[in-house]
């Protein structure tokens, strides 16, 4: 096909993209009748429609997706046609998934089902469906992806970019890969040499500006470099590389958002050099993703505050040596979100599983980490404090701050959720590559197991997911370093690490029985990816609390 006809199909594919969008606005106003009383939108009365706010937001991010891969696909497709084959086979799948899920939901958000079915039915779905839906066209995609054995589609980024990108994918292949399968299976610390090589490269700061000792430029942010550098790490290792940035960036967004001036001085040229190593003590036992209602105390005493209380799932909370913890400043605990406070707590790092340090004055700083199936390296702790001294300058914002600890957070959490989307695809493309080259290599009833159809259309499905999940996230960066794109933030963690679970898992499938050995790579991606919709913000309460909210507000 000639360019004018892949820009034809395009357009077809972004024309069933904006035939569903009338019925997602008519379910998210139906939506917010219901939920409103007196003129602002009821929360409990919001809960009671749990199902369908969870499936609205999926049916958003699943069409933001295809808006993003297809726009990529009109540039792309000028120097490699394949691009828009990827775009045109993604769409058509997320079309179905939304119509789907409409259907199901039609009656919970007030749909007419005979007109969604109308639409299904309509000789323009119809056409578009069988022309890039098809086993034939997803088989083709596999094939061709087989035949090139390169998963490369043009990036469209600078060539500064790809310089930067090109740096830490040596040091993925030559430095963390290497070491990934026995970090995994030992369940060690990551070694000296990946987090020095790390410094060495300006991997801690990435997000921290340059006038700081960081990599990002004093004017403005840099959030698309920042995700290509996470893609590559991820790809390496998730536990051992893909997640070093994450704890930087949220410490330095906090203190750029809230902290004073010394203390910005102070703290950001050592977390960019990685002389100081942090970790984020956020999460409780008891509340989870429900940050307003922490209760690690924080009193006053003279020179500073005292610290009583637990945290879980500090990752990195072991090596670490400064950990941004936040605490109940204000013992009004009516005050919910606002009684919280950010402080910048200093320990000695510590190697292994445990932790423990006494100040001189008695208090304590305790840590142990939790087992997990996977997303192994870092380590994620348990976080004890018992009368555990924090100088006054080191409240972020000092009094200033007092009370505003969640917001300087939330500064850090958007960012959090990007790169969280760039790691998805950074462990996709890695599962990807060793299914594709196990499927050209391994022999089933005399054949290649690339050979046959059903595999071809794994591979389409798995090409295209990932090209989508890449273009949406960098369509995101760009937006964040406009300062726009919160809301796109999260629908493109949404997507993107639910994607990574099915294309991890259909790797798994196409090595076979070799996919369930822990000596094939793909059993690390498989229960690495499986952390990816449970942190920085749980699936659930990313769909219900975050995006599907702001929706409805906005209909």
């Amino acid at each position: 096909m000639s360019f004018s006809d892949w820009a034809s199909a395009l357009d077809q594919a972004e024309s069933a993209v904006r035939a569903l969008d009338p019925y997602v606005g008519q379910g998210l106003r139906n939506l917010k009748a219901h939920c409103t009383v007196d003129g602002r939108l009821d929360g409990e009365l919001l809960d009671r429609h749990q199902l369908s706010c969870y499936e609205l937001a999926f049916c958003v991010a699943e069409l933001e997706a295809s808006r993003e891969v297809c726009e990529y696909a009109r540039s792309a497709a000028q120097t490699d046609a394949f691009a828009a084959n990827n775009a045109l086979a993604f769409t058509a799948e997320a079309v179905q998934s939304v119509m789907q899920r409409l259907l199901a939901r039609s009656k919970d958000l007030g749909l007419n089902a005979g007109n969604l079915s109308g639409l299904y039915a309509g000789a323009e779905f119809q056409a578009f469906l069988a022309s890039f839906g098809s086993a034939e066209f997803l088989a083709g995609i596999g094939e061709t992806v087989t035949a090139r054995g390169s998963l490369h589609l043009p990036s469209l980024l600078s060539e500064d970019k790809e310089m930067v990108r090109d740096m830490f994918a040596r040091f993925g292949a030559d430095v963390v890969a290497p070491l990934a399968e026995e970090i995994h299976r030992k369940d060690t610390d990551i070694p000296d040499e990946i987090l020095a090589k790390a410094s060495e490269l300006g991997c801690f700061g990435i997000s921290i500006p340059e006038r700081f000792g960081g990599l990002q430029p004093d004017d403005h942010d840099d959030s698309l470099g920042m995700i290509v550098v996470t893609e590559e790490l991820s790809k390496a290792s998730l536990g051992a590389a893909g997640s070093l940035i994450t704890r930087p960036e949220i410490a330095a967004k906090a203190l750029l958002q809230g902290g004073t001036p010394a203390q910005q001085e102070k703290w950001l040229p050592q977390i960019a050099s990685g002389e100081k190593l942090c970790a984020i003590s956020i999460t409780e036992p008891n509340y989870g993703s429900d940050v307003a209602s922490l209760g690690l105390k924080a009193t006053p005493v003279e020179g500073g505050w005292l610290l009583n209380g637990s945290k879980t799932w500090c990752t990195f909370g072991g090596k670490a040596s400064v950990l941004i913890t936040m605490a109940r400043s204000e013992p009004d605990q009516s005050l919910g979100h606002k009684g919280l406070s950010l402080f910048i707590v200093e320990k000695p790092s510590a190697s292994g599983h445990e932790f423990r340090h006494q100040q001189p004055a008695g208090g304590v700083i305790s840590g142990k980490a939790i087992a997990t199936i996977g997303y192994r390296g870092m380590h994620s702790f348990d976080v004890f404090f018992e009368d555990y001294f924090v100088p006054s300058d080191c409240l972020i914002g000092e009094e200033g701050g007092r009370g505003k600890g969640f917001y300087f957070t939330m500064a850090g959490f958007a960012g959090g959720r990007i790169q969280t989307a760039a790691r998805a695809t950074g462990v996709m493309q890695a599962a990807f590559e060793k299914a594709l080259s196990y499927s050209r290599d391994r022999k089933v009833f005399g054949s290649p197991v690339g050979d046959y159809q059903l595999t071809k259309v794994k591979l389409g499905r798995m090409m295209a997911t990932l090209t989508a999940s890449r273009q949406f996230s960098y369509a995101v960066a760009r937006m964040m370093d406009k300062g726009e794109g919160q809301m796109e933030a999260s629908l493109v963690k949404l997507f993107s690490c639910r994607a990574a679970e099915w294309v991890t898992r259909e790797a798994m499938q196409i090595h076979g029985g070799m996919g369930y050995a822990e000596e094939t790579a793909v059993s690390r991606y498989f229960v690495d990816a499986r952390v990816l919709s449970i942190f920085e913000g749980a699936e659930e309460t990313l769909a219900l609390k975050v995006i599907a909210r702001n929706l409805v507000s906005r209909a």
